[in-house]
Order: C-alpha cells, then structure tokens, then sequence
C-alpha cells in the first residue's frame, strides 16, 4: 500500500490529505495558515490527517506541496526588494509588457552589452557600470538579469550574475533559465517576478521540509507547478515563478481527478482569489503564450488559469454615492474581523464597543492592523519604521495607529511588503453573522457588520437596517462577482467568434438582462452552456446560487475543499527543455548552447545534436527531480521558406520533454 500525502498552503486555510494507492482519499483535514511561519500551519494540517487516518508518518512514501502565496504575492502586489540588470536595451524598453510596472520603484541598471539575433556580440558589457550599480544599491533581496537575445547566447547574464555572486552574493535570476523564447522585455518580467519571490518560496519550501522531518516523515518531496506537474524541492527554490498559479493547478488536476469530467469549468474560490480554468478532453488547458498572474504577462507555461482578486476573505468596499448605495469586493485580501477576534479579542472586542457607543462611523472603524512576524524588513523610510516601531507586535486598530492621513500611504507601501497585515469586513464575516460559518469570532462580525451597516447612502438612509441584511448583501455580491468572472472566462474562451472583449461582454446589457431572464418583446436569457466544478471550503456556501444564477449544472465533488491537496499528490514529475536552431548564412546551421553557440554543415547533424543534449539534460532533470520510469515526448518544429522552387531551412526549435511518477519512499 503506497500512501502519498498532499499539502496545499493558501491564503487563509493550509489543507493536507493522504491517498492510498492513488486511488482513495482517506483523510483530510484543515488548518490556519499561519503567515509569520507556515511551518506552524503545514504541521498541524498534516498531524491531523495523520491522527484522522491513524497513520504512523513512517508509512508515507512521498509528500507534495502546491502553493497559492506566489499567486496571492503578485496579485496584491508583495515580496521582496529587487534589482534590474537590463543588458543590451534602451530606457524606454522598461516600459514594454508592463517591467516598469513590475518594478514597484524598486531600482534598474539599463546597461551596454547584449547578442545579436545570431548570437554574436552586439557590444561589450559595461562591467564597470554593472559594480558601480551594485556598490551604490544595498539592501535588494534578490537580482533579476535580462541580456539582449540571451537565449541566443547567455554569456552576459552569466557574467553578470557572477559579478553579483561575487560581490553580493545575493540570489540571481537570470532570464534565460526561465524561457528560451524570444521577447527580452517579457523575459525580463519574468526573471523580475521570480527574483521577487525567492525569499518567500524559499522560506516556504525551506521549512515544510523541516517540519516533515520533525514529524518523522522521510518521504521525498514534491512541489506543484503552474502547468499542474511536479517538480523537486530543489528546483522550486531556483524557479519559485514556476510555482505561479501551482495551487490553482493543483486544483485543476485535483477536479479531474474526482470527478472524471471531460469538460467542464473550474472555479476554484479562496481566501484571496477564484481561479477558473477550462478541463477540454479530460486534460487541463496549457496557456500557449505564458501564465498571467497579478496584470504581469510572463513566459511561465501554466495551465490556462485567469485568476480574479475575488475570495472569502475579499475586502468590503462601501457605495455610498447615489440613491442605493452597496458594497463590491476586492481585489485585496484583508484579515476578517471575526478571524483577528479570535486571536486578539480583548483588543478587538473594546475597540468595536467603543465604536458603536459613537455618533458616527470613523473612517477607520472595524479596521486593525498587526505586524507579521519574522518577516525581515529592509529599505524602510522614516515614516515606515515610525509605523512599525509604534505597531510593535501587538494589534492595534488603525484609527490608533495612524496619526496623519499621509501615514496612510506608508502603511499602504508595508502592507505591499507582507511585513504588516490589515483586518476588514470580508465575506467569511458575513457568512458568521448568517450561521454559515462558525470557525472564528462571530460576535465581532456581527459588531462589524452593524457598524458598516450604519453608513449612509445618498438618500441619508443606512446602508441596512440590520447586520444580518448587511451580509445578505454582501454574499449576494459574491454571487454576482463569481457569475460575472465566469462570464468573462467564458466569452474569452470564444473571443474570436465575438471580437470584443470578454468583460465588455459579460457586462453588456443584453447579457445582464439575459441573466435576469428578461421577457418582453424581446426574450433573453444568458446560461452557460457547460458544467461549472466548484472547488474551496466556501463553495458550498456560495457556488449554489451562483449555478442557479447562471443556469447551468454546479458540481461540488466531495472533498472539494481540498481538491489543491488532491491535485498535489497525484501528478506527474515532468521537466522540458527547449533549444533553437538558426541559419546565420547560408550552409551555416547554429545550435545555441548555455556555453555559447555551435556551428555546423548541415542542419540534420545540428538538429541531432540539439536534441541529444536536450533530451539528456531533461532525463537527467527529471531523474534528479525523483521520477521513475521516465518517458521522453520530442516535438520538432522546423521552419522553412520557399525560394526559387526550394524550401530553405530558416529555424527550428525543438522541445524535449521527459516525464515520470515519483519514486516513492520504501517503508
């Protein structure tokens, strides 16, 4: 009997499951996630499906992470301070698919250098620019290199990331390792991204595999990637971007996997996000131009996910202006009040107390604020540390702690940071004040709600007579939101048939009036013409109405709430490498190589070259990785022109993928 088990870390709950021979699920369980150290989350979640299966940990044969804090990092905008080393471009290319914006201010160094298309030399690099850049920039937390054509040949962003190594020592991405695709300023978005997460992959990963091994499981581990396969320990701690959109994967390959569906959306609701993605065949579908997380295009390969700032834990916003007034979500995830509650009630409990004996509704009401701990913060201003220093490590509501309105936006900047953490009304507060949930403070969300429902609209009435209407309100706009974000999934999936926009379609009045079932001269009705998986520990709560908004079959599989877990455990271990073949002059055939290019005579002999060293270092990755029984998929794609009667060979690009189910532990 192999028994694998499956650990999904997301923004509010870490879930962990166990299954038997790839074929049952015989236990899982829930924890908090706990974000100053998900060590603490990840262990209770797996000491409690142990102590539910009644399994000794020395049975497990292998252990597999999926992840949603990449994800939620680049949709609210976290992770650490880095730096830019631009080789071969102009300034203005910074502002090419979103990098200035990838950047958040943080520093860049556009610098002489680079390779021409055929991967000779465009100009030499500026080493002297690249270490005075680095003696006058302190505190970065990881270094992102892109070189103009690096995938034709890599040697400046080598040299530069030695440089760094030598005098920072800080990690490197260089944007060659990530992608061999063409599309320097993509790369160098994506090599941003990955530079920023480092840290936090890094302490992730770093401290499961220490609470494993304090809990007497020796199993190898495994970590989801964005695409839905398995990749080792190790290489997600050198390529944390692959990890974008694993647990959303995770959960695409879970819902499969329970409900043997050939086709079928997905919606997968958490804490921070709802990730919906189409099951076309039985199998994923793989976004053909790279993973879109957070507003950032990047050369990730990834199931074809678009993931909305829409979640349980969303952050209530108030509409006051007009005559109706009423509340939207998102995209920010805060903490619930009911949940701060819990862990600090006397704090929480007074403060709201205090404001409902008030007049009025302060602008700050029902907000907290807490420092996380262990986060290491760095490259603060004054008004920063003024802010920590008066945080402390206690929770404190915000109308205490911000003495100007200028504050607001230094607290704005550590929230970004992930080194402070924001309460607010959110769903999950609703949901307590409705009985749907019981897990945390429901007196708090009821204080909560009764405040936000003493706002004023534009008629001078409350925004709701009671908290229990406020909520209804508020889970409503979760259905609407969900209905919406399926629509616009749906109409982008058949773009071409409509040329518009999917959320200007999914918002046309027409459609809207569809949903509504609009009879008149004209009748309407707007159904999704599929079946919808809803996955997450809320979907129950909420999927329901969202399947009768739309007119479509809800499925809600058992064990649902922990399909990422599920999908952690049973893909496959499997690793791609991809190379190009180039035709600088005629006779010539270029091979392009992490050592430099090679030349040769004919392109049959370049090609076999290419693809036996490829196909040796995914065997040999995907081996390291932990795979057995390894099969290998070659695609060649060659391309020719026709010139005088002949076809004349122009490139080719060849992909090596090498493929296998874990090793499992022996017991």
């Amino acid at each position: 009997m192999a028994l694998a088990l499956g650990v999904d870390t997301g923004g509010t709950y870490t879930d962990a499951v166990l299954i038997r021979d790839e074929r049952e699920v015989i236990a899982s369980a829930k924890s908090l996630t706990t974000r100053a150290d998900l060590a603490i989350g990840v262990g209770k979640a797996i000491q409690a499906v142990l102590d539910t299966a009644q399994v000794a940990p020395e049975q497990i044969s292998m252990a597999s992470l999926s992840t949603t804090l990449a994800t939620n990092a680049l949709v609210e905008g976290q992770g650490g301070r880095v730096a830019l080393i631009y080789i071969g471009f102009k300034d203005g290319d910074l502002d090419k698919h979103g990098l200035r914006d990838a950047l958040k201010g943080d520093p860049a160094l556009v610098v002489g250098g680079g390779h021409t298309h055929a991967g000779g030399e465009a100009a030499p690099l500026d080493v002297a620019a690249i270490e005075a850049f680095l003696d006058s920039h302190k505190g970065i937390s990881g270094f992102a290199i892109a070189a103009q054509f690096a995938t034709r040949n890599p040697a400046h962003e080598l040299e530069a990331a030695r440089i760094i190594a030598e005098k920072i020592g800080a990690p490197v991405t260089c944007s060659h390792h990530l992608s061999a695709k063409l599309n320097g300023p993509k790369r160098a978005v994506t090599a941003v991204l990955n530079a920023r997460l480092i840290g936090m992959i890094d302490r992730l990963i770093g401290r499961a595999q220490d609470r494993l091994m304090e809990l007497g499981i020796t199993a190898p581990m495994m970590v989801v990637r964005g695409d839905g396969a398995l990749m080792s320990a190790e290489q997600a701690r050198e390529r944390p971007i692959e990890t974008i959109l694993s647990g959303p994967a995770a959960s695409i390959v879970g819902a499969s996997w329970l409900t043997r569906t050939e086709n079928a959306l997905v919606s997968d609701i958490g804490g921070t996000t709802t990730d919906v993605a189409l099951i076309r065949d039985g199998k994923p579908a793989i976004d053909p131009v790279g993973a879109q997380v957070g507003g950032f295009r990047t050369m990730v390969e990834a199931v074809a996910m678009r993931t909305h700032g829409l979640g349980g834990d969303s952050q209530v916003h108030v509409v006051t202006e007009g005559l109706g007034g009423g509340v939207f979500l998102g995209p920010r995830r805060v903490l619930p009040v009911s949940l701060i509650a819990s862990e600090a009630p006397e704090v929480v409990h007074v403060a709201l107390d205090t404001q409902l004996r008030a007049t009025t509704v302060g602008e700050h009401d029902t907000r907290f604020a807490r420092r996380v701990p262990g986060i290491h913060a760095e490259g603060l201003d004054a008004r920063e540390e003024g802010l920590l220093e008066r945080l402390g490590d206690k929770v404190l509501p915000l109308g205490d702690l911000l003495r100007t309105r200028i504050e607001n936006g230094a607290l704005a900047r550590l929230v970004d940071r992930g080194i402070v953490q924001v309460s607010g009304v959110t769903p999950s507060d609703a949901s307590h004040v409705l009985g749907r949930l019981d897990s945390w403070d429901g007196d708090a969300a009821h204080k909560a709600l009764e405040l936000i429902a003493r706002k004023r609209i534009g008629t001078g009435d409350r925004l709701a007579k009671t908290p229990e209407e406020l909520a209804q309100i508020i889970v409503d706009q979760l259905t609407e939101q969900t209905t919406l974000t399926l629509l616009e999934n749906a109409f982008a999936e058949e773009a071409e048939a409509f040329g518009l926009p999917s959320a200007d379609l999914a918002r046309h009045v027409l459609t809207r009036r569809g949903l509504s079932g609009h009879r008149g001269l004209l009748a309407l009705d707007t159904t999704l013409n599929v079946d919808v998986v809803g996955l997450g520990a809320s979907a129950p709560s909420y999927y329901p109405a969202v399947g009768e908004r739309l007119r479509c079959r809800m499925i809600l599989p058992e064990h649902a709430g922990v399909a990422n877990a599920i999908g952690a455990v049973v893909g496959r271990l499997t690793l791609r490498r991809t190379g190009t073949v180039t035709s600088p002059s005629e006779g010539r055939f270029r091979v392009h190589l992490e050592d430099g290019p090679q030349d040769f005579n004919e392109s049959d002999a370049a090609l076999e070259f290419l693809e036996s060293v490829l196909r040796t270092e995914a065997e040999d990755a995907v081996r390291e990785a932990g795979a057995a029984d390894i099969r290998v998929v070659v695609d060649r794609d060659v391309r020719t022109a026709r010139i005088e009667a002949q076809d004349v060979f122009v490139e080719a690009t060849i992909t090596v993928e090498a493929s296998g189910r874990p090793r499992v532990a022996k017991g």
